[in-house]
């Protein structure tokens, strides 16, 4: 059976992905668990308070406009080829062979960097949550040894790629578990700050004023542009719902569905949290002040023990439940990218085996795995520093295959743009204006990213290292798309993906 006949609820797709195995709501947790909120913010909150201060709900607000647009402009591609390989896919419909392949190759690079942190994240968080049962502050600093670090998250990536190689069934039951844990203790975590900023119980309790939510009291355009690059960062991963249209019940209309939701119910939380801790410790940079240095990478773990007492464990459960989640959801986009890919021929054809057992891309998911093991492991025995300029590279990855597939959305419709009011907006301005603002980011990244204060104040050449990271990752994408069209001629000719697909759907 098809995957692109929206009648399909059961059976076998054509690349031979379980058909009907996702519905709305579990495509919704699957997405909110590759964002991974809870480790996400409390990473992300410090930094944009010290910008911004009580402006944060209305910079959320403003960097989730663009992702909002994207994924207007993605749910529209999906209802009209609802393909596994998204981006991938939509790029070769609209763009042809050439930048349909790197936009592929931009969404794997980024998941790719994203797995192999988040690794390292949920290993620092595991070590963090037995310090604080045990009353062991000592304990924690064991994640830090390079070698006891690598071992558990290869242990963790282990884990991930075992679960996410077996059926989407499987998959939604673990992301269930965890990510109903991570909201439940993240809304009352969020809800027992604000209480106690009411109450007067808090280090430096902050009134709340609706004017939080004004763009217009934000001081600076560069205020606006970090706001915009933290979008980036704490919305990124919604887009993992529309790899699974194959698997799920109506191909054409849940998958955009649930990226809908699964934004809306993000930046929810996102506001909800913000508001709380503002509230509860003030934007100031005291000991418990959001935008003291000393707390800014981590002020979960910094605010959990004033805020919830004896129950503060929870907090760090709950970022580790965030990282473990993201880390197996994550791998999910990758995975059938390069199934995809491996399907029309854009790589070799192992990509596109398909596990008889279980219906999902076995031999991708393995090999997302091991390189984002690699990666990682060669990246922290070789310099941390490195580990972490790739990870600030990762915003160009996002941008960049973002914007490619927003602008797909533009091209490919473009005998429909005034069709009606609806394909004006959907498929034209909306999509239009996301990916305009993914262009400016990544341009503005690329030309800050070269001075090597961006990051780590490591560089090449006297360049930044973050810019030679972005610009590498890319070039690595093109010497070995180059290699794919010697050996592949056919897909580069434009041969196997527009004569594999029903002629309704067949590039325009």
């Amino acid at each position: 059976m098809s995957s692109t006949d929206s009648a399909v609820t059961t059976g076998v797709s054509q690349k031979g992905l379980s058909v009907g195995a996702v519905g709305v709501v579990g495509a919704v947790v699957i997405g909110i668990s590759t964002i991974a909120p809870a480790y996400t913010l409390t990473a992300s909150l410090g930094p944009t308070v010290a910008v911004v201060g009580t402006q944060v709900p209305a910079i959320i607000l403003v960097g989730f406009i663009p992702m909002l647009l994207t994924a207007f402009g993605y749910r529209e591609l999906n209802r009209a080829i609802p393909d596994s390989g998204t981006s991938f896919t939509w790029g070769v419909r609209a763009f042809g062979p050439w930048i349909g392949w790197m936009t592929g190759w931009g969404l794997i690079a980024a998941t790719v960097i994203v797995l192999s942190n988040l690794a390292g994240i949920a290993v620092e968080f595991l070590f963090l949550l037995i310090s604080q049962l045990t009353g062991n502050a000592s304990i924690a600093d064991l994640a830090f040894n390079p070698f006891i670090n690598v071992g558990v998250c290869l242990l963790f990536m282990l884990g991930a790629t075992l679960v996410s190689y077996r059926d989407m069934q499987t998959t939604q039951k673990f992301q269930y578990i965890l990510v109903g844990f991570q909201m439940i203790v993240l809304v009352i975590f969020a809800t027992v700050a604000i209480v106690k900023a009411v109450q007067g119980d808090a280090p430096d309790p902050t009134a709340f004023s609706w004017s939080w939510f004004n763009p217009f009291e934000v001081s600076s355009f560069s205020a606006f542009a970090a706001g915009l690059s933290l979008s980036i960062f704490i919305f990124w991963g919604w887009d993992v719902v529309l790899t699974m249209n194959e698997e799920t019940k109506d191909p054409t209309k849940t998958p955009g569905r649930a990226a809908m939701v699964t934004v809306v119910v993000v930046v929810s939380l996102y506001l909800l949290l913000s508001i709380g801790l503002i509230m509860f410790a003030g934007v100031g940079d005291g000991p418990l002040g959001l935008a003291n240095e000393d707390i800014s990478a981590n002020v979960f773990f910094a605010l959990s023990d004033p805020i919830l007492g004896p129950l503060a464990f929870l907090v760090s459960l709950a970022v580790l439940s965030s990282s473990a989640a993201s880390l197996q959801s994550t791998a999910v986009g990758p995975a059938r990218t390069l199934l995809a890919m491996g399907y029309y021929d854009a790589l070799p054809k192992k990509f596109a085996k398909v596990s008889p057992r279980f219906f999902t891309p076995g031999y991708a998911t393995i090999v997302s795995a091991v390189v984002a093991s690699v990666f990682y492991a060669v990246m922290r025995l070789v310099s941390e520093n490195v580990l972490t300029d790739t990870i600030l590279s990762l915003g160009m990855m996002i941008c960049f295959y973002y914007g490619l597939t927003a602008f797909a959305c533009v091209w490919y419709f473009r005998r429909q743009w005034f069709d009606s009011a609806r394909s004006f907006f959907f498929t034209f301005l909306f999509p239009l204006v996301g990916g305009a603002i993914l262009a400016v980011l990544f341009v503005t990244t690329l030309i800050d990213s070269m001075d090597p204060a961006y990051g780590s104040g490591s560089s090449v050449g006297g360049v930044g290292l973050v810019f030679v990271l972005g610009v590498g990752i890319i070039g690595v994408g093109i010497v070995i798309m180059v290699w794919q069209a010697i050996r592949r001629p056919a897909f580069f000719r434009g041969e196997t993906l527009g004569a594999d697909a029903p002629p309704s759907l067949r590039r325009r």
